[in-house]
């Protein structure tokens, strides 16, 4: 399971959101048109994966839908 372990650290969170731009990209700079659109909307559910930290394949393979929790700043 150590994709889903990376999927769920700070740099899978990065990759994801890095992935989701691409599809946004890839859909309206080289597809273009309605099917280009409905491409970069796709995109953007990698995006709010990253950014909300959840991981939507965890479930699948028996682990929590949210990622690791963050480590807690002692002041």
């Amino acid at each position: 399971m150590g994709i889903i372990e990376f999927m769920r650290s700070t740099a899978g969170r990065l990759a994801r959101m890095a992935a989701g731009i691409a599809v946004i990209v890839i859909g309206l700079a080289v597809i273009g048109g309605t099917a280009g659109v409905i491409v970069a909307v796709i995109g953007l559910v990698p995006i709010a994966a990253g950014v909300f930290h959840f991981c939507l394949l965890g479930p699948l393979f028996g682990v929590e839908l949210q990622g690791r929790p963050r480590a807690s700043s002692s002041h």
